[in-house]
């Protein structure tokens, strides 16, 4: 018997019926019989098994510690980070200026000749002659203001990638930024840099051959350094003195960085989904990629549901946008589940998983319809599956949080859903499919109904939904629509954590009546105005009595300029699930 994953629902018709209703057809037509093998190399491929893993891009294992004093530091390159200021004295900074003296003031002179202002993102590389105690080259790195401290340490781990990789350093030591001795005493800094860093390493070569490798930055291991003062030169209750009589670098370095891991494994995990092109990710195998995450984590659990178990539970509008696929993209609804502990509080996270969106008989335009991208329609469910990898590595406590994913296809054929159609979702509303490029949220519809069904605290869904969200808020925002103000300000907060900026929307009542069917109960999509908030009005009609917030990733899921996968999401909802789990804990309040 073929596993649940791979199980293909039945057919209203047995095989040899089919196989005659096609013969007969084509008889008709005047055309002949083209066999399966024939047809898929017409496509340009050879019929090969249904696959069996889905390909992972081959990650850096990068080793993060604390490196004791940046005087004694030995690797390939070392950095010297600085707060911004008009006048930066290289040769008096305490960490600076044992090496500045080292090498005869050069890297004052350095710092002169480019002006260095320690602006974000400025950097400066000095090669050393012969080396110096290993040391080949020493860069002054801008960290930009320090009344925006975690923007700046989010830049200098960016800047460890990027320079490590210029340079070609396996080992790199990062010393605490000027006027900021203790740095590294605060988990939060080392998070930060460490993130940024494991973030930057982040190379994706599956589809590439030969000379187009890109490989990703040699480095290595990554040692957090800082120049601590005696106890005797501090006055007996300055909080650095305390600090240095307790020793906390070690502990701090090493917790931190795991927890840096943790996100960016579960970002780098939603990468690889959303970069996979649609014929190497189809719902099958993501559905696959969903049962091999369960196998890693003994706290994941992982159901995959098929056409058949679909319709018995009347998911009528998912598998309408479904129906248009071929048998061999059949529609894979995914369940993951993860607990631990005894569970104190419990969610959803609901992704939008179309694996391709061809617009259906709505076809998208080849000009400006970006129809070439839509492998990333599935970035809400890569966002979904990316939290749970990192939920699972962080081992969240007393908590159970629900994946869900309706994946399927939406394509053209002769059983696909058309402009005009009525279908029924599994709450038993109707709905008029005016459009049939709007069919993500009918898919999230039954997963919604589904989630609800649960009985979680919560639900937030995250989908690549509409167009009109990039018009709102362009590229690198995304928007946040809840009735719930305290879900609202959660999700806030997570990603503020995550470095990922969403915007809380409006949601109008008055714009209930655009959604709103002459011939069934809701019509799936409204007028162009407004076309972000009347989707997300749409989807509000499929939870009931739960905190629900629907997230628009359209515009920053897919980064233009570099033409890849930005794994937005995975990180804020990571956040997310960590703060009501914590929060429970204490019995705060939702």
């Amino acid at each position: 018997a073929r596993p649940a994953l791979l199980r293909i629902g039945a057919r209203k018709q047995p095989s040899s019926m089919r196989k005659l209703s096609t013969m007969l057809l084509l008889a008709r037509c005047g055309r002949a019989l083209v066999t399966p093998a024939a047809a898929a190399a017409r496509r340009g491929r050879a019929l090969s098994a249904a696959p069996t893993s889905f390909p992972l891009s081959s990650s850096k294992t990068v080793k993060v510690e604390y490196g004791g004093a940046a005087s004694d530091y030995a690797g390939d390159l070392l950095l010297l980070p600085f707060w911004s200021d008009k006048d930066i004295d290289v040769g008096a900074a305490t960490i600076a200026q044992g090496w500045d003296a080292a090498f005869g003031g050069a890297l004052t002179e350095l710092a002169e000749s480019q002006e260095f202002k320690g602006k974000k993102g400025e950097s400066h590389v000095l090669t050393v002659p012969g080396r110096l105690q290993g040391v080949r080259k020493v860069a002054l790195v801008g960290l930009g203001p320090k009344d925006k401290a975690m923007e700046g340490y989010a830049a200098l781990g960016k800047a460890v990638a990027e320079i490590a990789s210029k340079e070609k350093a396996s080992s790199v030591g990062v010393a605490a930024p000027s006027r900021s001795r203790d740095a590294w005493t605060f988990g939060e800094h080392v998070e930060a840099v460490a993130l940024a860093t494991f973030e930057g390493c982040y190379v994706d070569d599956r589809f590439r051959t030969g000379d187009n490798v890109k490989n990703p930055p040699k480095l290595s291991s990554l040692e957090l350094v800082d120049e601590p003062m005696s106890v005797d030169d501090v006055s007996p209750d300055d909080a650095y003195a305390a600090s240095l009589e307790e020793g906390p670098q070690e502990s701090v370095v090493s917790e931190a960085a795991e927890r840096a891991r943790a996100y960016a494994q579960g970002s780098a995990f939603a990468k690889d989904l959303v970069n996979a092109p649609p014929n190497v990710l189809t719902p099958r195998t993501l559905a696959i990629a969903a049962v091999e995450l369960a196998k890693e984590h003994q706290t994941l659990d992982c159901t995959i549901k098929g056409p058949v178990e679909c319709a018995a539970l009347g998911m009528g509008a998912y598998l309408g946008v479904a129906q248009g696929a071929s048998s061999d993209n059949e529609a894979q609804f995914v369940h993951l589940t993860y607990k631990r502990g005894v569970p104190k509080t419990k969610l959803a996270i609901v992704g939008k998983g179309l694996t391709y969106d061809s617009g259906g008989y709505n076809l998208k335009p080849s000009a400006g319809g970006m129809i070439e991208l839509m492998k990333f329609d599935m970035g809400g469910a890569a966002a979904t599956l990316g939290c749970a990898s990192a939920v699972a590595s962080l081992e969240v406590p007393d908590c159970e949080i629900h994946f869900i994913v309706a994946a399927c296809e939406n394509m053209i054929s002769g059983e696909a859903v058309r402009p005009g159609d009525v279908l029924t979702a599994s709450n038993g509303k109707t709905i008029e499919v005016a459009n049939t490029d709007a069919e993500g949220r009918l898919t999230l519809a039954d997963a919604l109904v589904y989630a609800e069904k649960l009985q979680p605290e919560a639900i937030v869904d995250l989908a690549t939904l509409t167009g009109a969200c990039i018009v709102a808020l362009g590229d690198d925002v995304a928007g946040v629509f809840t009735q719930s103000d305290e879900l609202a300000a959660e999700l806030s907060s997570a990603s503020k954590k995550a470095r990922e900026e969403v915007w809380r929307m409006p949601l109008p009542d008055a714009y209930e009546e655009q959604i709103k069917s002459k011939i069934a109960d809701l019509v799936n999509v409204g007028p162009r105005a407004g076309g972000a908030i009347t989707a997300a009005l749409f989807l509000g009609h499929f939870v009931e009595d739960v905190p629900h917030a629907h997230v628009d990733i359209a515009g920053p899921v897919w980064n233009g300029k570099d033409s890849c996968a930005t794994g937005f999401g995975a990180k804020t909802m990571a956040a997310w699930v960590e703060a009501r789990a914590a929060a429970s804990d204490f019995g705060a309040p939702f």
